[in-house]
């Protein structure tokens, strides 16, 4: 006797886990792939410096510049993460509300900024990198390393962008196995390209910086196919009808009242860095390349962070939109609590760590100290960061876009530019020197930062989640 086949679950019940299954479990199956996809990014930029600080000529040369560029393609993955972010909370809230041609026109809205914002950067890309690269810097080798190194990532930045749409797409209806695929694709695609085009390999020419930014593009645009691919094939609860593709200012909105913050937050860290790479190069160009490592590592941490704040959103978001108080509740127990755990472990890693790590890297002496140093005291941050990045995640997913706006601005430039501005006049003016002491900056903004945080969350709660029936 023939067994029956398994029913099929609709596109519905797939989707309606995210208001029926136990809160701290979907946390977890749609945190993991998010974590993973989110520290996945942070791969491209550290895998470039590995390998390009291990040149044979100008290794720690071409750090600096890949350290200069950063602050861009921060900025580049602020925009295309930050919209996906708006797209994915609006489907999400949408889905769960039953409203498909609200999550239709959110998912086609997203399709069409992501294009505007392709456009803006391949522009600076062929015209402003020079100006932006000579504000940092006045080495000439340093600057046409960063030149080249931007222009590439900048002109072909047509995946970054495309992929933070259907990324997100495929997140907001519980399909994040399937975008952490596509993340995948990529870094391994650039891992495996890197040495090939850097160092000149299997009859590859040797391109040094070039070819790091060309492995780059070519990862991001293979994670853009295949996330397509996937977005096409299984995402059956969203329209891919070009109908959608019309611009709605109501829809856009919509997509920035939520995702404006989340842009703010990741593009503030663009910003700090560009600052803080101009403060420390008062001090010393060791200090700035240490720093610009240091970042690259930390964002392993971070990232994963991000990955479950972008769990917290749609999972919090889809049962605001369903009024239901207690899932809200959990969404938030569970989502605070997991990433401090994930923080904490950082922490500990970082500093067990820290020696080899920088090691690996064929740093200077002095170089390599500085790095050590910002690992043992910055990494002290992470358990106030972790709680001021769910905070962020929570805020989203209420539309409180404003608390969460303060929070960027609070950990990430108001307390870190002039705390460490101040810190540089200390060590310029000290006999001894000691560049580590601006590392206390991260601390200090961090935990001001979370005392903030708690005030708005108390308020946050007792306006948007008593009143829930």
């Amino acid at each position: 006797m023939s067994k029956s086949k398994p029913k099929q679950k609709s596109p519905e019940e797939q989707t309606n886990k995210m208001g029926t299954a136990p809160v701290n479990k979907i946390m977890i199956s749609m945190g993991v792939p998010m974590i993973i996809s989110m520290v996945l990014q942070a791969v491209y930029n550290i895998v470039d410096s590995a390998f390009v600080s291990n040149m044979k000529n100008n290794g720690e040369a071409a750090l600096n510049a890949l350290t200069l560029a950063f602050p861009v393609q921060t900025l580049m993955i602020a925009f295309a993460v930050g919209t996906g972010v708006g797209v994915n909370a609006l489907i999400a809230r949408s889905l769960g509300a039953n409203d498909k041609e609200q999550a239709n026109k959110a998912a086609g809205n997203g399709l069409f900024l992501c294009t505007v914002l392709y456009i803006i950067f391949m522009l600076f890309g062929f015209f402003g990198t020079n100006i932006y690269v000579s504000s940092q810097t006045d080495d000439k080798l340093i600057m046409d390393m960063t030149n080249s190194y931007l222009r590439i990532c900048c002109t072909v930045s047509l995946g970054v962008m495309y992929f933070g749409i259907y990324e997100k797409a495929l997140q907001a209806t519980g399909k994040s196995i399937l975008s952490t695929i596509a993340q995948i694709s990529g870094a391994v695609t650039n891992i495996i390209l890197d040495p090939i085009m850097i160092y000149g390999l299997l009859g590859c020419p040797e391109m040094g910086v070039k070819g790091a930014a060309y492995a780059t593009v070519v990862g991001q645009m293979v994670s853009f196919v295949v996330a397509l691919i996937l977005h096409v094939t299984f995402n059956k609860e969203i329209s891919n009808s070009a109908k959608y593709l019309k611009p709605s200012i109501k829809v856009i909105g919509q997509i920035y009242s939520i995702g404006l913050p989340a842009i703010i937050a990741q593009a503030l860290m663009s910003f700090m860095t560009y600052g803080l790479n101009i403060i420390l190069g008062k001090i010393s160009v060791n200090a700035v390349t240490a720093y610009g490592l240091y970042f690259k590592i930390q964002q392993f941490i971070l990232f994963a962070a991000f990955g479950l704040r972008d769990a917290i959103t749609p999972i919090v978001s889809f049962n605001y939109g369903m009024k239901s108080k207690e899932r809200v509740k959990d969404g938030i127990k569970y989502g605070i609590g997991y990433t401090l755990m994930i923080m904490f472990a950082g922490f500990v890693l970082l500093e067990v760590i820290a020696v080899p790590l920088t090691g690996a890297f064929g740093l200077s002496g002095q170089t390599e100290e500085l790095c050590i140093s910002a690992i043992r005291i910055i990494s002290v941050s992470f358990m106030f960061a972790g709680l001021n990045i769910s905070f962020q995640g929570i805020y989203q997913a209420l539309q409180s876009g404003m608390e969460s706006l303060v929070l960027s601005l609070c950990r990430q430039m108001i307390f870190v530019l002039p705390v460490a501005y101040g810190l540089m006049i200390a060590v310029i003016s000290s006999a001894a020197r000691n560049a580590s002491l601006v590392w206390i900056t991260f601390p200090i903004a961090e935990i001001v930062t979370a005392a903030i945080g708690i005030l708005f969350m108390k308020n946050i709660f007792n306006k948007k989640i008593k009143v829930l029936a």
